[in-house]
């Protein structure tokens, strides 16, 4: 016997629900994007005032030159975030930004020493990121509208 898990033949406790579930799939699946793409762009954006701030950071971890690799950090945090936000690039705008993330679940983790309690909000915010580099935009998105994507 196999056990199916796609939406329509699901078994819910709540039938009546079906068509909730259905109409606010995409919905949520776009606010999940914009909130991501947001969070990066807030994140980003003392960087890319000072996109040479960073320099010493990225460099404590190992990334040099600092000078090319802290901009390339504000660039993508700021600017990947935009391209969340609209569904545009969807998919190579999340994988650099998981990347990021990874990069700073490494911080936390190791070089820090502080174990999963210091990564937990980088390793959310990573798998939300994957999922949208695996997923792409959704209907919602200029990726959608233009009819193209990665």
């Amino acid at each position: 016997m196999s056990i199916s898990t796609t939406g329509a033949d699901r078994r819910l406790f709540i039938p009546a629900l079906r068509g909730l579930y259905s109409n606010l799939h995409d919905g949520a699946e776009t606010l999940l994007r914009v909130v991501a793409g947001g969070a990066l762009v807030i994140h980003g954006a003392p960087k890319i005032i000072d996109p040479f701030g960073a320099t010493g950071m990225v460099e404590s971890l190992g990334f040099y030159p600092g000078v090319l690799w802290a901009p390339l950090l504000a660039i993508t945090e700021f600017f990947g975030g935009i391209l969340l936000i609209l569904g545009l690039f969807t998919r190579p705008a999340a994988l650099a930004a998981t990347f990021v993330l990874l990069v700073t679940v490494w911080f936390h983790w190791i070089t820090q020493g502080q174990g999963y309690s210091g990564a937990e909000k980088s390793i959310l915010w990573a798998a939300i990121l994957l999922f949208f580099f695996v997923r792409g935009g959704n209907r919602h998105s200029v990726d959608a509208r233009i009819g193209k994507e990665f």
